[in-house]
């Protein structure tokens, strides 16, 4: 090869080494994307993941996402999505450094303030959430807990005990039932 024609390989090369494209189609069960740079449409690409190991994340690119894409020696065969890019169809979800949020596409929002020290997840309507520890759940709350159930009843199985005083198994003294008067003459 000429001088000439290594330096405009090394040139081509450089250029293409980073690209921003927009995904074309998704492959979610393999994990996998094809993205529009221009005139072309990558192969098959994957895209990176905070963690892939033990512990995995899954925050999967969708079609029309913007993304950029690392393209080693400038090929985008052998290309990876590095990440998604805000734009004007698709703006940042917030405007603080001291937030940390994720706006889903249905409304739900999940937030931590780390200024305001506010853990805050929002849902859209009829959403529900299902919190599973079979081991046990402690929650510790010094400035108190308020639970608003204006829609309906709050259920428990198992035992309510506060200050000790289990509500299975507490018993009231004088009181008639039903009568809604305690036994003390008036």
């Amino acid at each position: 090869m000429s001088v000439a024609r290594d330096t405009a390989e090394l040139e081509r090369s450089r250029a293409n080494l980073v690209q921003i494209g927009t995904v074309a189609e998704a492959d979610y069960a393999k994990a996998r994307v094809r993205v529009k740079l221009g005139e072309l449409t990558t192969a098959w690409l994957p895209w990176l993941s905070v963690r892939a190991g033990g512990d995995r994340t899954w925050s999967a690119p969708e079609v029309g996402e913007q993304v950029a894409v690392l393209c080693p020696d400038g090929d985008p065969a052998g290309g990876i999505v590095l990440g998604s890019i805000y734009c004007a169809a698709h703006g940042a979800p917030a405007d603080a450094a001291t937030v940390a949020r994720t706006t889903y596409a249905d409304g739900a929002v999940i937030e931590y303030d780390r200024a305001a020290h506010r853990l805050s997840a929002v849902l859209p309507s009829g959403a529900t959430v299902n919190l599973v520890a079979d081991g046990g759940m402690t929650i510790n709350a010094e400035g108190g807990v308020t639970i608003n159930a204006s829609g309906g009843n709050i259920l428990v199985h198992g035992d309510v005990i506060a200050d000790g005083v289990s509500l299975k198994t507490h018993k009231h003294t004088g009181v008639e039932v039903g009568s809604g008067r305690t036994g003390q003459p008036g």
